[in-house]
């Protein structure tokens, strides 16, 4: 057996020296292990070390600090990841895997994933619905994580050495958008949970990632994992302390998987225990009405004033003291991708009828609810509203055909039919659905129009009414409005 303590030595004292050459360290340990199982040793030992592996072979510390901004806004699937999936499909199916009874195999996979989730059924996936689902899935997944990162890394809360659980993986879009997020000098110790067949689909993408993002497929559920439902966690210790390989993690990710479990608030409380005290856990689910909301329904329960949680964002509560009861259906919208040749090639061997459109098998919208959660109190933008400036809008049905000043978190991009700009709104009070109206815009309320999603604004002025077709509050904002951009 090695001496790992040994090279752990080493490896601590040339840190500081030059950079660490296994050939050399295996000249210090007792019984001159081969330079091999050194190097191996410590891309084992890497992570709780600090050290990033080098192209050369060699060894040095990783950077201190958070990673830079990396710009995320990705307009194609990545051609690796492209030929590492259809390596898959031509090795289950042949060169032709788009054809014939195999590629009609694929259709109808995809057919049922779409409809399932449309109905909430439960989801199962064989080899063939799991190709089919990262046929269909995978791009847009893979570029949503980046976008949802994006709120910890302008606070400077992402750093270059992350342990990572990745719950209910499945066929890797999340893991290969954090990859590519990442800069080059990061180091990932990154962990899969994924029962399905989809693992064997994960695995294969994993290898395309590079040297310093050493990742673990688990192959057993979630609730396993963590140990809810009575259900004993992965690797318990003497204690009978439930303890997940590898933890604390600084970043948890439950990737468009929380429609599909069981009791999803327990299993988000039990790895909101496995966090560490700076760490995050982030959720994210396509952006169709019972997903998205069925996501801020998780958010409500996990996120409560004494629950010793915080909505980091984008749904910050305004009002600290409460909790919103609204609809919920806020969600994100990014550029969409380039069209992946897999997608298209599937696509274009669909047998169609006469009055059949095209694009049946191609999703590359990037549309996504998301939700961020941390134990420290931390919150994207640290701004609270006050009842001596701002009305709540749990308090609206009081204000209706008043006009009142809000402090607002913009919650969608306009969803008018390019008639007047309608913009969902929240302050974390309110109980049932609010939207601004522009109904005319000036240089005094132009900015509502320019802020992004998640943005916090002030609106003076705004004329509160009540909107029966929809069941919705509507605040008009015209030529007596004014909005301020408060946080962006």
């Amino acid at each position: 057996m090695i001496d790992r303590d040994a090279i752990r030595n080493n490896a601590n004292y040339l840190r500081n020296v030059r950079p660490i050459d296994p050939e050399e360290i295996a000249e210090y340990v007792e019984g001159s292990p081969h330079p091999a199982v050194v190097r191996e040793t410590l891309r084992e030992e890497a992570f709780d070390l600090g050290l990033r592996e080098r192209d050369d072979g060699r060894f040095e510390p990783v950077p201190e600090g958070p990673i830079p901004d990396p710009g995320w806004a990705p307009t194609a699937f990545p051609d690796d990841y492209s030929f590492a999936l259809e390596d898959l499909l031509v090795g289950e199916f042949g060169a032709n895997w788009h054809r014939g009874d195999s590629g009609e195999r694929l259709r109808e996979a995809v057919r049922r994933l779409k409809a399932d989730y449309l109905y909430e059924n439960e989801v199962e996936y064989d080899r063939v619905a799991a190709l089919g689902y990262a046929i269909y899935h995978l791009p847009a997944y893979y570029a949503t994580v980046g976008y949802v990162l994006d709120d910890l890394v302008e606070n400077g809360l992402l750093d270059r050495t992350l342990r990572v659980l990745d719950v209910g993986a499945g066929v890797g879009g999340p893991a290969l958008g954090l990859h590519d997020y990442l800069p080059d000098d990061a180091v990932v110790d990154y962990h899969a949970v994924e029962p399905s067949a989809a693992a064997d689909v994960l695995d294969r993408l994993l290898g395309e990632t590079g040297r310093n993002f050493r990742a673990t497929v688990h192959e057993t559920t979630a609730e396993s994992f963590l140990g809810v439902g009575g259900e004993a966690a992965a690797d318990a210790g003497d204690s009978g302390d439930l303890v997940a390989p590898g933890g604390p993690f600084d970043l948890v990710v439950f990737g468009n998987v929380l429609s599909e479990l069981a009791d999803p608030v327990a299993v988000v409380e039990a790895a909101l225990d496995r966090l560490a005290d700076d760490g995050s856990v982030v959720a994210f689910a396509p952006a169709d009405r019972n997903t998205a909301m069925g996501l801020r329904e998780v958010e409500r329960s996990v996120a409560t004033p004494t629950s010793g949680v915080e909505t980091y964002a984008p749904t910050i509560r305004l009002w600290p003291d409460a909790t919103p009861s609204d609809g919920g259906w806020s969600f994100d919208v990014a550029d969409d991708l380039d069209v992946p040749p897999f997608q298209r090639r599937l696509d274009e061997a669909a047998e169609r009828g006469a009055t059949d459109e095209p694009g049946e098998f191609v999703n590359v919208d990037v549309q996504f609810a998301y939700a961020i959660f941390r134990t420290d109190g931390k919150r994207r933008v640290d701004v609270r509203a006050s009842d001596g400036r701002c009305a709540r809008m749990a308090d609206s049905e009081a204000h209706v055909t008043d006009r009142v000043n809000l402090l607002a978190v913009k919650l969608s991009h306009d969803l008018s039919a390019g008639d007047n700009a309608l913009y969902r709104v929240g302050d974390g009070s309110q109980t049932v659905d609010h939207y601004l109206v522009c109904t005319r815009e000036t240089a005094l309320n132009e900015d509502l129009r320019e802020a992004d999603y998640g943005a916090v604004v002030f609106v003076e002025n705004g004329l509160v009414l009540w909107n029966d077709d929809e069941g919705a509050y509507n605040v008009v904002v015209d030529d007596q409005t004014v909005v301020d951009l408060v946080a962006p």
